[in-house]
């Protein structure tokens, strides 16, 4: 036989796929590839069938030819991946050429009687040159994912490198200069790790990704009011310490960033999360339902060991203050019947090992039934003591009296009340650190486990914050940058508990079932949704000018129920206007005059070039007003930074994810598949 055009090169292939945006890119080439070689060993072999694999190789050829010129431009911009992308380029073209060369099968007789290889006659070397061209372009992409983390990097360095001048400044001028410069690289930060989390797999690392960004866009914030505050009270110890916290905060945030996305530590060793008793619950039904198949897939002792460590698990829940009698009570009693439940089992798993039994009998299923019934009743009640706590602390602090109470005391100067509302807050703290390590442990998915960690910390963290900001504002009652900085830092607080009650709605939801039924957000509506709510909106307008009139009408136009009426009509209708985009920036200038970032975002949807990529910030919001401040004046600055901070190379990447050289398409039907690529060429 001859030999086979692909030569005798072997391309390493063991290559790991992190990001969905590469997985996806080969998803229609691996189909491709897999319907070319697929083909049935006595395969007909008409004019139109030669034809149609004739055209198909050339396709790929072409295809290739395109995606390696694209390669080569990227290896041109990075001199340290030249060698590596040249390599992958190289074994990406000639792998492409031999599939041309084994699918030219015009003149069948002709190569046949030169003895020259065909995709009939030699198709170990088809399926070598399709296996080598996968590896030769999954390469090649894993290279372009490499540029876009250096990227990432470059840009952490250089929101490092501000950082460590902000926290040097000694005036106001030189601040406000730096600022500026920052707020610009947490934009482009911002934009990089964004497109990076919706890009990743893996669910937790998105999660985890989440969860530094959120620390990110918080602390900007943060950030400026306090080194304001430091800078006008330059020997307040408490301002310092604020202050320090908040540059520790973002450094650590910024780590985690670069540790999600290459995949390593800076100490070396992996992160491991703690086991939470949901996923402890899990593993043990596991291995209890699989006695089912095999009576000696796993030991006795290991069964029972790890039954104690749930229990001791539970202990979260029971060695709590602020869990009830009564529910520490159930807790125990669970516990006990779940011990009582799988000693039995183990008892009469033992007796089948005696006897050499083969699978369970009816007497090892009925205690399986019962230990996995004993383990869910547990969970159900520790879910029901976590989210109940939760409900209830929420409500509690749905007032936000202590923060209030703070507020006043320090606008008083009363330094004694500070300090007893600072213990009152500082209960409520440990109360809610408390709580999200319970709604860890039931919360059902690892990265609902990472938000309650999350969660826990920044309660930790904004507690003393809190405490210092308001000692500040104490020491200096008349300063209105250390009542600013008191407010952003009560802001933070109530955030938080906010997203806490998303996080509670979500772990319910997880717990019910109802995990696929979240909504997608669209900033625009859909299309042929643009009419109905036209007409919607001019309905609202109508009904919104008859309750004007029917008001005039009244004799008692200081009404209550009157004077709310009126208003919830004009907002309805203001609302319309505000999501319909079809208004002038005028406008909306007017509704959102006493909200800047408010303005942002409406400026930011109303550009007609902006992709929706643009206006991802750290949570798919506009950029906070630290971000950019009085220094950019108009949205349009904000889209030229924006852009100007898209290099070539990611433009290029951009095109190899979404090259539609790719998509020649392939059939799953029945039949002949290559008569199907005929009518498609």
């Amino acid at each position: 036989m001859a030999s086979s055009p692909c030569g005798g090169g072997n391309f390493d292939c063991g290559l790991e796929i992190q990001t969905r945006s590469v997985e996806q890119t080969l998803i229609p080439l691996v189909s491709q590839i897999t319907t070319l070689i697929n083909h049935k060993d006595k395969l007909k072999k008409t004019e139109k069938t030669l034809r149609a694999i004739q055209r198909v190789g050339q396709a790929v050829s072409v295809a290739v030819g395109r995606f390696v010129a694209v390669g080569e431009a990227i290896a041109a911009e990075n001199e340290d991946l030249k060698d590596e992308m040249g390599l992958a380029c190289f074994e990406a073209r000639r792998a492409g050429t031999a599939i041309a060369q084994l699918t030219d099968v015009s003149s069948l007789e002709q190569c046949e009687g030169d003895g020259r290889s065909t995709v009939f006659s030699d198709r170990t070397g088809m399926v070598k040159a399709a296996r080598m061209l996968l590896s030769s372009v999954t390469k090649v992409l894993v290279l372009a994912d490499c540029i876009v983390i250096k990227q990432i990097i470059s840009s952490r360095n250089k929101v490092l490198v501000t950082l460590e001048q902000l926290e040097r400044v000694s005036t106001f001028q030189e601040f406000v200069q730096i600022f500026s410069q920052f707020g610009n690289e947490m934009v482009e930060f911002a934009h990089l790790t964004g497109d990076r989390q919706n890009d990743l797999k893996d669910e937790k690392k998105r999660a985890r990704m989440a969860a530094a960004r959120a620390v990110l866009e918080k602390c900007t914030m943060m950030l400026l009011t306090a080194s304001k505050t430091c800078l006008r009270h330059p020997d307040c110890e408490s301002a310092r310490i604020n202050k320090e916290a908040v540059f520790q905060r973002m450094r650590l945030a910024l780590e985690q960033v670069i540790e999600i996305v290459t995949d390593t530590r800076s100490g070396g060793e992996a992160k491991a999360l703690p086991v939470s008793i949901y996923a402890g619950i899990k593993d043990f039904k596991v291995k209890v339902e699989g006695l089912r198949d095999s009576l000696y897939c796993v030991s006795c002792e290991a069964v029972a060991a790890q039954l104690e460590a749930l229990v001791e698990k539970t202990e979260d829940f029971t060695d709590s203050a602020y869990t009830s009698h009564e529910q520490r009570e159930t807790i125990i009693q669970l516990c006990q019947i779940t011990r009582q439940e799988t000693k039995q089992l183990i008892s009469t798993w033992r007796h089948q090992q005696l006897l050499k039994a083969k699978e369970a009998t009816d007497e090892v299923e009925l205690s399986i039934l019962k230990t996995c019934q004993s383990v869910s009743d547990l969970r159900r009640e520790l879910h029901r003591v976590a989210v109940g706590r939760a409900t209830e602390l929420l409500k509690l602090h749905s007032d936000h009296l202590v923060l209030q109470a703070l507020k006043a005391s320090g606008g008083d100067g009363n330094l004694e009340a500070v300090a007893d509302y600072a213990g009152t807050l500082t209960e409520h703290k440990e109360h809610l650190v408390e709580t999200c390590r319970l709604l860890c442990h039931i919360s059902g998915t690892e990265p609902l486990e990472i938000t309650c960690i999350h969660a826990e910390e920044t309660f930790r963290v904004i507690g003393p914050q809190i405490i210092s900001a308001a000692k500040t504002l104490a020491l200096h009652p008349t300063s209105k940058i250390a009542k600013e900085n008191l407010d952003v830092f009560c802001e933070a607080w109530e955030s938080q508990l906010c997203d806490m009650a998303i996080l509670l709605k979500e772990i319910n939801d997880v717990f019910e079932g109802r995990r696929g039924d979240k909504k997608t957000y669209l900033s625009l509506p859909r299309p042929g949704e643009q009419t109905t709510i036209a007409k919607l909106g001019l309905e609202l307008c109508l009904l919104t000018s008859d309750v004007d009139s029917e008001v005039e009408r009244w004799d008692e136009q200081d009404h209550e129920m009157v004077r709310l009426y009126q208003i919830i009509s004009s907002m309805a209708y203001s609302m319309y206007l505000f999501t319909s985009v079809l208004q002038s920036l005028s406008f909306m200038k007017n509704v959102c005059s006493e909200d800047k970032t408010m303005l942002l975002l409406i400026c930011t949807f109303c550009q007609p070039t902006q992709t929706s990529s643009n206006v991802d910030l750290f949570r798919s919001k506009p950029p906070l007003p630290s971000l950019g401040w009085n220094c950019v004046s108009s949205p349009q600055m904000w889209t030229q930074r924006w852009s100007a901070g898209t290099s070539r190379t990611t433009r290029w990447f951009g095109c190899i994810r979404s090259y539609p050289a790719w998509r020649i398409p392939c059939t799953s039907s029945p039949g002949n598949p290559l008569e199907t690529f005929s009518e498609t060429s």
